[in-house]
């Protein structure tokens, strides 16, 4: 699991531009399943044939990123946010664009920090003059934090473990996945930092039975932190509800009892803001029964995201069980209200 987040978290992949990203993560899954393919989207599909229900299982891809909007004179960069960036998060960080070029984050003289934005930033690349950074970085480009993986004992820090951590719970579970009679359709989506647009049009694709998103939520376990009851280290988190979507109470219950019956260790999860690729799942063609395994994680959306691995691995534990028992749509999810 370590070297395996690691390559994830440390790969290039904002959303719009994953195509790094996607090549990382089918190496790992191809020699595990019967079918990889891709979208116009740039959604990574794997599927493992069964005859039984089909279940779609979404883990996003993409990580937040800047895009370049204007190249001073001077070669300075100005940009965009690309997902949830925060200005304060921002200043003073290296920036990684596909090409391999490397900047960091100034800011124009300001008297007072708290009115900081994204306009009085700007992204420095070495360059002499415009021409000179025309040459590396064109309008349109999208740069990414620029960090390496750090483990601290059990605990791992990085940049994009938002969502590169579910990555690797649904690559692990893929590759250690055993028969199973349902049909599997993993799905590592793109665009999702962006407003869930890469799960809305798979989803569509496969139509499945039944969905379930892998992602990381929110812990209140650090020194004033918003009252919120998950902390690292607790297991992974099966969700209650944040402001996507609700998640089916029968999905809920099932996950709940896959993991109280084979001493998993769990967490119940309300998020009260943000949400997943179950909130585009769910909604689509006449409804999906949707349900999101989360891995804790703190520092959301900065370089230094921090995740635990025992976590991750209890998630690949829920995830292969779930996977691997036959879920019976007419008994789990009757049309009825009897």
């Amino acid at each position: 699991m370590k070297d395996l987040l690691k390559k994830l978290s440390e790969t290039y992949g904002p959303a719009g531009r994953e195509e790094q990203i996607a090549r990382v993560i089918r190496d790992e899954i191809k020699d595990h399943v019967d079918e990889v393919y891709t979208d116009n989207m740039g959604n990574l599909y794997a599927v493992k044939k069964g005859y039984g229900t089909k279940v779609m299982i979404a883990a996003h891809m993409d990580e937040i990123g800047v895009i370049v909007t204007y190249i001073e004179e001077k070669g300075f960069l100005r940009f965009s946010n690309v997902g949830g960036v925060n200005p304060h998060v921002l200043l003073g960080q290296r920036l990684i664009f596909a090409n391999g070029t490397v900047g960091t984050i100034g800011m124009e003289k300001l008297d007072d920090i708290k009115k900081l934005s994204l306009d009085k930033l700007y992204i420095d690349i070495g360059a002499k003059d415009r021409e000179e950074a025309a040459k590396k970085v064109k309008i349109g480009d999208v740069a990414t934090y620029h960090r390496n993986v750090e483990f601290a004992d059990n605990r791992v820090i990085g940049k994009a473990m938002d969502n590169r951590a579910g990555c690797a719970v649904l690559i692990k579970a893929i590759q250690e996945l055993g028969q199973t009679s349902n049909e599997i359709h993993a799905v590592f989506t793109a665009q999702e930092e962006v407003g869930l647009r890469g799960s809305r049009t798979s989803t569509y694709r496969i139509n499945p039975d039944i969905g379930l998103a892998v992602d990381v939520t929110l812990t209140g376990d650090t020194p004033e932190a918003p009252k919120m009851d998950v902390s690292l280290g607790k297991g992974p988190t099966v969700k209650v509800k944040d402001a996507s979507v609700i998640c089916h109470p029968r999905l809920k219950d099932l996950l709940s009892d896959l993991a109280e019956n084979n001493q998993i260790p769990y967490q119940y999860e309300v998020l009260l803001a943000g949400g997943t690729d179950a909130g585009a799942m769910h909604l689509t063609k006449e409804g999906i029964p949707s349900g999101v395994i989360s891995v804790p994680c703190r520092y959301v959306h900065t370089p230094g995201e921090m995740v635990d691995l025992d976590d991750m691995q209890n998630a690949v534990k829920l995830l292969k069980l779930f996977l691997e028992n036959p879920v019976e749509m007419d008994k789990i999810f009757p049309c009825t209200l009897d």
